[in-house]
């Protein structure tokens, strides 16, 4: 077996041209790579990496800062806090906005019903666009040659009743178009997202987060944007999700290591979720 690298939270190296990209991506549970079924493996901003490095495009990758749960003002606080992350980053994306929406809305996915007040909606998308205005006018100051990409969001309600679909559409488009217009404000790039095949890539009807065929869709989306090829589901690795508490175990043994001549468990899936055997499968 080929030595392992230990990563630290989904940083990995590649050696690429002079002009490959540094990749950071920031973000909610769909740049950290949630599944459907509230565990972590490898998601849209991977299957990026994994083509950018498939090109020779990408020298290094990092989605540290990016966590499940984060609202647009908890991505920006974290920039404020761990900016010196992005100072080398030359290409950007973030997720960020539907938690600033979503929690608002109370689906039922049983009976295809939701409920929510369009005050709050109002009042709360209008604090995401204040947000997002503070958080790429932060992203500039730290990562000032960067290419930020902005994503959008795909309707996540598979099970919605027709009678009421329209009206959760109309918000979520709203979100999409304060996320375009604070994107192109700030000279940043919009990456218009949709599910076609809704039930093929949200398989949990009481989850939001798509399948590894979701994410695809959703690199390739960006790719479309950047100018790389499409990924197809032949390209993908095979899934490997882990719970949060395996991540957090992962964690910890790699900030504090076993006294020495203490057998370790193997980090060998550790390392396959972030990043090193997608890197050996298809390039050493």
């Amino acid at each position: 077996m080929k030595k392992l690298v230990a990563f630290f939270l989904a940083s990995f190296l590649f050696c690429g041209s002079v002009s490959a990209e540094r990749y950071v991506a920031l973000g909610d549970s769909l740049a950290a790579g949630q599944t459907p079924y509230t565990e972590i493996d490898a998601g849209y901003t991977d299957f990026i990496a994994l083509q950018l490095a498939g090109h020779e495009k990408l020298t290094s990758f990092s989605k540290q800062l990016a966590f499940p749960g984060y609202t647009v003002a908890d991505v920006l606080a974290r920039v404020k806090q761990d900016g010196q992350q992005l100072e080398q980053a030359t290409l950007i994306t973030i997720s960020a906005g539907a938690n600033d929406l979503l929690p608002l809305v109370s689906y039922r996915p049983a009976t295809g019903t939701v409920q929510y007040s369009q005050l709050a909606v109002n009042f709360s998308l209008n604090r995401a666009r204040e947000n997002y205005v503070e958080l790429l006018k932060e992203i500039k100051q730290h990562a000032p040659k960067a290419k930020v990409y902005v994503m959008g969001y795909y309707f996540p309600y598979v099970s919605l009743h027709t009678s009421q679909r329209a009206g959760v559409e109309q918000q979520l488009d709203l979100l999409n178009q304060i996320l375009e217009k604070v994107a192109t404000e700030a000279g940043a790039v919009f990456v218009p997202v949709s599910f076609s095949a809704k039930n093929r890539y949200l398989p949990n009807i009481g989850d939001v987060h798509p399948n590894q065929l979701g994410y695809m869709e959703m690199a390739n989306a960006f790719l479309k944007v950047y100018g790389l090829p499409a990924l197809t589901s032949m390209q993908l690795p095979a899934p490997n999700p882990l719970t949060f508490e395996e991540i957090a175990e992962q964690q910890r043994r790699l900030e504090s290591p076993e006294p020495e001549g203490v057998a370790l468990k193997p980090i060998e899936d550790y390392a396959v979720y972030y990043g090193y055997a997608l890197f050996e499968r298809f390039f050493l």
